[in-house]
């Protein structure tokens, strides 16, 4: 659903970032600018020796060593979760949080450590969700002042100096601001945190949240966004995400339940458009994902991409690509900003990918839909109490990347006997198209929660109007259960069977089970679509099965765009592997073992006129940072 604002008109501020990543040899943001393109026309690297890339250098996480500790100790909770982090480089040095929520300074050319600061976050517990990682740090400058921005797994936003990385004593307290506080009522900080970068915009600092999304009640912390004063560290404005009494959006949530409901948070990586003075915010899933009958009514701004004036707050636009959802939905990742042409018109746009495989494109200055999104029927459910949106949005363009539904089109057909199995093993479950919502029985959702799309986003070519999306199919199965009132206030939540199995060991559905798809925004149309990865074309062939090619995996990291060409990488079948593609069809140019599995997306940048290509790879008692260049 779409709600506008009047336009105030288009201010430009003072920058608050170095140039533009796509026309420089700095990263100087996650997603290389604010624009999440994760684009850079560096060229040094191409077809013709992307063969010869080698490991210029290697850092070892400084998490390794408190790991190692901890299982001398057996302390086996403080754990980190998968090295996920992007770096940044600017002018040279590049900055990186580990998972346990130090932030580095690495010479870039060389990986020499330059500094160390460590927030301690690890020491508070196991951070909420999704265990000890975080994604990126933020870089600000004004007036020869210049900070690194990082936000922690603890709740602690800290502002630290770009050449020491000591805290800035003017900001906070002593360095730091407490983000659970002034949230609007008081929260368990055990279910509140932040993993990914703020995002620093016309001198003001964004920070959002991630919130347990195994609550054990109703009540939780809400997932609202704000900004604060690079200087003072003071809060500048809140956007309440679920909407307070008085305020647009209040009445979508019935029977008081925004007074109680919480999540409803942007967990993944923020965009802007620093010229327009706006910053796009990817929203999730209420309190509880697969369960709305305590939550009535559509439930903005959940699950919609929201227009908010970057210096202000102000909202001046969103949609709402999923009305009242109960299906972990979130959306997922940064969207894009895109400027395309479409049938002669040139747009500023916008394109968001979302889990259920669809990607919504919308001009970004009035929040248009660039082609038309049409609200379609869906099943209704079953469950006592629960009472869903009649209809949900489908864009008409571009088509889904991902495949959608359970039917008898998308199941395994090597053979009619495997076919047939699949058949069978479905129908323990109800099953149909996407949307199809949770149920007593059991529903096989297509996508699962973990997509489709995924947190590491999709790349923009400026000069092709191609845009990048690794995609994968993982069904999963959503079974509702009642919960014991004694022990908790939501009712029903998942539980039982949580996925089907495909027979004789194979996936349920048909290949492939990783791709990547090129997509034209300047006419909507997929360009190409190839499978990632050998996935298990061995398993299918050692079966004595017809060999399908590549059937792709379900690992996926980020794309990053260069001049030349389109980097992913991935653990395939057991190997891990940095692939260089071929950004008009999709063939592989080049690929590169890694030395361990790679769960971030890799990044690019230059220093002395030389090009490198840095990722994150491992977790656990192995973590680092592996930087390519050619020799």
């Amino acid at each position: 659903m779409l709600a506008l604002l009047p336009h105030k008109g288009l201010i430009t501020l003072a920058f608050s970032l170095v140039a533009v990543s796509s026309y420089g040899a700095d990263w100087p943001s996650y997603g290389g600018d604010n624009g999440s393109q994760k684009y850079s026309p560096l060229d040094q690297i191409d077809a013709s020796n992307v063969g010869s890339l080698t490991t210029t250098w290697s850092w070892d996480s400084v998490d390794n060593a408190t790991v190692a500790n901890n299982v001398r100790e057996e302390n086996f909770r403080a754990m980190p979760a998968g090295f996920k982090a992007t770096p940044i480089v600017i002018d040279g040095v590049m900055y990186i949080p580990t998972s346990f929520g130090r932030v580095v300074a690495l010479d870039a050319r060389s990986g020499e450590e330059k500094w160390v600061f460590d927030t301690q976050a690890w020491q508070a517990g196991r951070p909420a969700n999704l265990g000890y990682n975080s994604r990126g740090v933020a870089y600000w400058e004004r007036g020869g002042k210049k900070r690194i921005f990082f936000a922690t797994n603890d709740s602690n936003l800290w502002s630290l100096n770009l050449e020491d990385g000591s805290p800035d004593s003017s900001f906070g307290d002593g360095g730091k601001v407490d983000l659970a506080e002034g949230l609007g009522r008081e929260i368990d900080r055990r279910q509140y945190g932040v993993v990914s970068p703020p995002l620093v915009t016309n001198n003001t600092v964004i920070v959002n949240s991630i919130i347990n999304d195994g609550p054990s009640n109703k009540e939780m912390p809400p997932g609202h966004v704000r900004g604060f004063n690079p200087d003072t560290g003071e809060i500048e404005w809140v956007f309440h995400t679920i909407p307070q009494a008085g305020e647009f959006g209040n009445d979508t949530w019935e029977d008081g339940s925004w007074e109680y409901t919480g999540n409803t948070n942007s967990w993944t990586i923020m965009s802007a458009d620093d010229e327009l003075d706006i910053a796009y915010i990817p929203i999730g899933t209420p309190t509880n994902d697969w369960y709305g009958a305590l939550r009535k009514g559509d439930n903005l701004f959940a699950e919609s991409l929201v227009a908010v004036r970057a210096s202000t707050g102000e909202r001046l636009w969103h949609f709402q690509m999923v009305h009242h959802g109960v299906w972990d939905y979130d959306l997922p990742a940064a969207p894009t900003l895109v400027d395309i042409t479409v049938d002669g018109r040139d747009i500023k746009a916008i394109a968001q990918i979302s889990k259920q495989g669809f990607t919504y494109v919308f001009d970004r200055v009035s929040g248009e839909p660039v082609w038309p999104i049409e609200e379609r029927a869906v099943p209704q459910s079953t469950v006592p109490g629960e009472s869903l949106s009649p209809t949900q949005p489908f864009p008409t363009k571009p088509a889904a990347f991902a495949v959608q539904g359970i039917s008898d089109e998308t199941l395994i057909d090597f053979t009619p006997e495997l076919r047939q199995e699949a058949l069978q093993l479905i129908e323990r479950f109800d099953y149909g198209p996407v949307f199809t919502p949770p149920s007593l029985r059991g529903t096989i959702n297509m996508p699962g929660w973990g997509g489709g799309g995924w947190w590491t986003g999709a790349s923009f070519d400026p000069d092709t109007g191609l845009f990048y999306v690794p995609s994968t199919t993982i069904p999963i199965v959503v079974q509702l259960v009642e919960v014991d009132p004694e022990q908790s206030n939501l009712v029903y939540t998942r539980g039982g069977a949580t996925n089907v199995g495909g027979p004789q060991g194979l996936p349920l559905t048909k290949p492939p089970y990783g791709r990547i798809t090129a997509i034209d925004l300047n006419t909507g149309e997929h360009e190409w679509m190839v499978a990632h990865g050998e996935g298990i074309r061995q398993k299918i062939i050692d079966m004595g099965i017809l060999d399908p090619g590549p059937v792709g995996g379900p690992s996926r990291t980020g794309p990053v765009l260069t001049k030349t060409l389109l980097f992913i990488a991935q653990s395939d079948n057991g190997r891990s592997v940095l692939r260089a593609f071929d950004k008009a069809n999709g063939e592989v140019v080049h690929e590169m073992d890694l030395p361990l599995p790679p769960q971030a997306t890799p990044m690019t940048y230059s220093v002395d006129g030389k090009q490198y290509i840095s990722i994150a790879l491992g977790g656990g008692r192995d973590a680092r940072v592996l930087t390519l260049s050619l020799p």
